[in-house]
Parts: structure tokens; sequence; C-alpha cells
């Protein structure tokens, strides 16, 4: 398939799951023109404000191909990432992203994110969601086993 045509696949499925009450966002997951996985957003379904889009594509396509690393695929979106999709896409090694609406599209029907955007350029200590550290000399235990693990697969 084209770039296009996936493009086309995100939004009709980001239709159909406004049709199936769902949020208007649909996702594509790709290989060499071949989808690997799909994913469309199902916050208020499922009760689970991490169900986007993107994030249900990039989990679909790691359980179906095996692995963590999806640096050889590309996602097509019908929305620019949100910050959370973002941070997955990075985590994922997504190769490319492609989207349809873009953030300001989003802002118009009441998907807005800039705030979040706004927090994470803020130092901790001024953002509105109050954040502390919490036992740290404890907390770095995990960090320590995790260090001296011989047989650990890095990611």
């Amino acid at each position: 398939m084209t770039s296009k045509e996936l493009m086309r696949e995100a939004i009709r499925l980001s239709i159909e799951n406004v049709k199936q009450g769902g949020g208007p966002f649909g996702a594509v997951i790709a290989r060499g023109g071949e989808i690997i996985a799909t994913g469309v957003n199902r916050v208020v379904p499922n009760h689970d404000p991490t169900a986007h889009a993107e994030v249900s594509a990039i989990r679909a396509a790691c359980e179906r191909l095996g692995t963590f690393d999806l640096s050889d695929c590309d996602i097509y979106t019908s929305c620019e990432p949100c910050p959370m999709c973002l941070g997955a896409i990075y985590w994922a090694r997504l190769r490319k992203v492609y989207y349809g609406n873009n953030r300001d599209d989003a802002e118009r029907i009441g998907f807005g994110d800039a705030f979040i955007y706004r927090e994470l350029a803020c130092p901790i200590e001024a953002r509105e969601k109050k954040i502390k550290q919490l036992l740290p000399d404890e907390a770095a235990q995990a960090f320590d086993d995790w260090t001296a693990k011989a047989d650990k697969d890095p990611y």
C-alpha cells in the first residue's frame, strides 16, 4: 500500500470508531507498505485514559511481531500524536510518523493537550500537578539490581 492509502485507512478507522462510540482517532502501523497493526481510540468505552489509537496500535504491532522495537515500521495516525502517544512512538522506535489532523484541529473539537506541553516545559516545582520525590534511597535498589544483572535485555 502507498503512504496515502495507509493514511486513508487510519482516517477510515477514525470515522468508523466514532460510529462505534469511540473517539475520532485511528492509527495504522505498517512495514514496507503492509499493515502490521491498527488501533482506535477507546478511552471512554474501555474506561482507560491510555487507550489512544497510537498506543493501541503500538501494543498490537509489538504483540504481533514479538518485539518492542518497531524501528522498521512507520505509523499513520488520523491526528498529530498527543504527548503520551508521541512518547510511546519514541519508545517503540517507530521510523516515521504521518498524521492527518493537527493539534490545533484537535483543540477545536475539545481534544486539546496544549496544557501538557506547557507543563512539560515548566520545572517540576512550578507544575500545576504537584510532583514530589519520595524514598529515593529505597527506590535506588531496583536500579542497582538492574545495573548488576548480567542477563538483562536492555531497551
